[in-house]
C-alpha cells in the first residue's frame, strides 16, 4: 500500500491523482497504525514548517514515522516533506526537524520576489533513481519561501538568489522542493520512477 500522510495540510488531493494517472493506487492516511502498513510514505507538505511538525506529532505520526524511514521504509518528501528531512528550519526556531540532513532550513534573501512561485531548472548531479529519464535542465514548478542547503545528498540544485537542494537521495529517502503533481511530465516521471523503486 501507497500511504500518502495527510496531517491537516498539503496538497494530498493532486497528489493521490499524480499516483493514480501513474497506474498506482494509494490511500490517503492519517493515523499511525494505517502508517505502519504501508510498503511506500509520500509526505506533501505545504505551508509553515512548525505548522507540519507540530500536526504530525498531535496527530502521533511523528515518532512512527521517523522510526519508518530509519528503518528504511521508502519515503517520497514533498515541498515542506523534503524540509522535515533536515535538522531545524528558521521558519519554526526550536522545532526539530527529523534529522536525516545535516543543516537548517532557511528564507531566501536578495531576491526580487518572495516564495518563489512557478518554473524554474534542476540540475541534475549524477545518477539518480527518482530522476531517471529527467533531463539536466528540466523544468520543474516551485512554491516555497524556504530552502535546505545543498548537502552531499542532493542530486540536484537549483539557483533562486541561493543555490539549494531541489532533490535529495539518502538510502530509500528521496525528497524534492519542487511539486511534482504540478511540474507536468517531469514531475509525473518523477512520482513514476519513486512508484517503481
Amino acid at each position: 500500500m501507497i500511504a500518502i500522510v495527510d496531517y491537516g495540510g498539503g496538497n494530498v488531493g493532486s497528489v493521490l491523482k499524480a499516483v493514480k494517472h501513474s497506474g498506482h493506487e494509494a490511500q490517503v492516511v492519517s493515523e499511525a497504525a494505517d502508517l505502519s502498513r504501508a510498503d511506500k510514505i509520500i509526505l506533501p507538505g505545504q505551508g509553515h514548517f512548525g505548522a507540519m511538525m507540530n500536526a504530525l506529532t498531535q496527530r502521533s505520526l511523528l515518532s512512527p514515522l521517523r522510526n519508518l524511514l530509519s528503518d528504511g521504509k521508502p519515503y517520497l518528501g514533498i515541498c515542506l516533506g523534503l524540509q522535515a528531512l533536515y535538522q531545524s528550519s528558521d521558519e519554526a526556531p526550536g522545532i526539530a526537524g527529523l534529522g536525516f540532513l545535516s543543516g537548517t532550513v532557511t528564507r531566501f534573501a536578495g531576491v526580487f520576489k518572495i516564495p518563489q512561485v512557478g518554473w524554474n531548472q534542476l540540475e541534475v548531479r549524477g545518477h539518480s533513481k527518482l530522476l531517471d529519464g529527467i533531463s539536466n535542465g528540466s523544468f520543474v514548478y516551485y512554491c516555497h519561501s524556504y530552502y535546505g542547503p545543498v548537502t552531499e545528498h542532493a542530486v540536484a540544485i537549483t539557483e533562486y538568489g541561493q543555490t539549494y537542494a531541489a532533490a535529495v537521495e539518502l538510502g530509500s529517502i528521496w525528497a524534492v522542493q519542487f511539486h511534482p503533481e504540478k511540474s507536468s511530465d517531469v514531475g509525473l516521471r518523477v512520482v513514476q520512477n519513486f512508484l517503481q523503486i
